[in-house]
């Protein structure tokens, strides 16, 4: 329904996102290493070092003797099934991270993105304690950085593509087009869907993203900005 374009929301603390935009490289290499696979060992990746809550939860030895099992809680989300399932999250990372990297700091940053895609991945395998297929890409820790979005900058405006009737570019306060997307979430989590999507890692990483935000911001960056 939306598809964020840019917000209006500039860096006031740092010169340059790098951690953002590393993210942003070291992910879509890390599929193409995997795209350039046969097919078969494309799967085999993904159960390499996608997180199996049978794995993790050690009832099913580790694919990979030499990898702990906690270890996929955090390789999981540089992971992707496919071209699209990479870009959209990219997409989301470019638009948002570079503020929260700005409130955060690069360090905090990193161990915020990485703290989120633990706690996304946590909460599937709770609600998935049998499950033994892999979790992968980086929807959850994005969306904690989409959480840190909503409660330090609710009120910047969001360009998206919005598709009413056809596709029409609106300015948007982010409280409005994440709290959509939160809203969605929680739609699909409650009436189910057939979709092959991991739906409480999006609200884990969320959720995550939000408490975590509050704590780790520097000082003097203040909540529910953005106006």
């Amino acid at each position: 329904m939306f598809l964020p374009l840019h917000d209006a929301n500039s860096i006031r603390h740092i010169r340059f996102p790098y951690v953002n935009y590393g993210l942003i490289g070291v992910t879509p290499l890390c599929f193409l290493l995997q795209a350039v696979l046969p097919q078969a060992a494309f799967d085999q990746a993904t159960i390499d070092f996608g997180m199996i809550p049978i794995v993790v939860r050690d009832i099913y030895p580790q694919p990979v003797p030499w990898l702990p099992d906690w270890a996929t809680l955090v390789t999981y989300a540089f992971l992707h099934a496919d071209w699209l399932h990479l870009l959209s999250n990219m997409l989301f990372l470019w638009v948002f991270g570079d503020n929260i990297e700005d409130a955060l700091g690069h360090t905090k940053f990193l161990l915020f993105y990485l703290a989120c895609a633990v706690c996304a991945a946590l909460v599937h395998l709770a609600f998935n304690l049998n499950d033994n297929g892999p979790l992968i890409g980086a929807s959850g820790a994005v969306a904690g950085v989409m959480g840190a979005y909503i409660l330090l900058y609710p009120h910047a405006r969001v360009f998206v593509l919005a598709r009413l009737v056809i596709l029409v570019p609106l300015p948007v306060p982010a409280f409005w087009m994440l709290g959509f997307w939160v809203a969605t979430q929680l739609f699909y989590v409650v009436v189910g869907s057939d979709e092959p999507v991991a739906w409480w890692a999006h609200l884990g990483g969320f959720a995550a993203g939000v408490v975590l935000a509050a704590g780790f911001r520097r000082h003097g960056v203040m909540l529910l900005g953005g106006r």
